[in-house]
């Protein structure tokens, strides 16, 4: 999937450098391997993890994120501690100051931060449960076709799952020289 260009790339740049520098450039958490600076936590050594930190201290290791920000809506999801700070929250910082804090609690901007936030939500779920099985069932079909051959499904029970594609309509390419002579050939017999 594309990388969303930044709102204000200057500002998303600040704040991913501030995170490196407190936490070192080129860190990575100690137990999972974890390298985005803004789920790394500073402070700690070796370097941990929001994720691994919580396991290590029996907490829960998801947050209630606010996918249109706690400001416009109490609706909560449970989310992976890490993807919350490094992932969802970032991208809400990209939004409108107005929208994301909505002092006067407008509710068109509320309404704009639900809609926001759920295309947000929706891309961060679609990236972490739908492409890694697309991806493992295309390394699966290469490990099959490797073993079994180019059309192992055949006499299988995936056989009821190869794609009902209609017959391409087949398209009639005559050139003109064939045209003018077909024509000619036609007033030749009926004279």
């Amino acid at each position: 999937m594309k990388k969303k260009l930044s709102r204000d790339p200057i500002a998303a740049f600040e704040r991913q450098a501030r995170a490196s520098r407190r936490v070192g450039v080129g860190s990575r958490c100690v137990e999972c391997g974890e390298d985005r600076p803004l789920a790394l936590m500073p402070g700690t050594n070796p370097r941990i993890c929001a994720n691994c930190q919580r396991e290590q201290l029996g907490r829960s290791r998801f947050d209630h994120h606010h996918p249109a920000g706690e400001a416009n809506d109490s609706t909560t999801i449970p989310t992976p501690v890490n993807d919350h700070r490094a992932k969802l929250s970032p991208q809400q910082y990209e939004w409108p100051s107005k929208t994301w804090v909505n002092p006067d609690s407008s509710p068109v901007r509320a309404g704009a931060a639900r809609v926001r936030g759920y295309c947000e939500t929706n891309d961060y779920l679609v990236c972490a449960l739908l492409i890694p099985n697309a991806e493992m069932l295309e390394t699966l079909d290469e490990h099959l076709e490797k073993r079994l051959g180019p059309k192992w499904w055949v006499g299988t029970e995936m056989e009821r799952f190869v794609p009902k594609c209609k017959p391409k309509r087949k398209i009639q390419r005559v050139c003109a020289f064939n045209r003018a002579s077909r024509r000619g050939a036609e007033k030749g017999e009926k004279t």
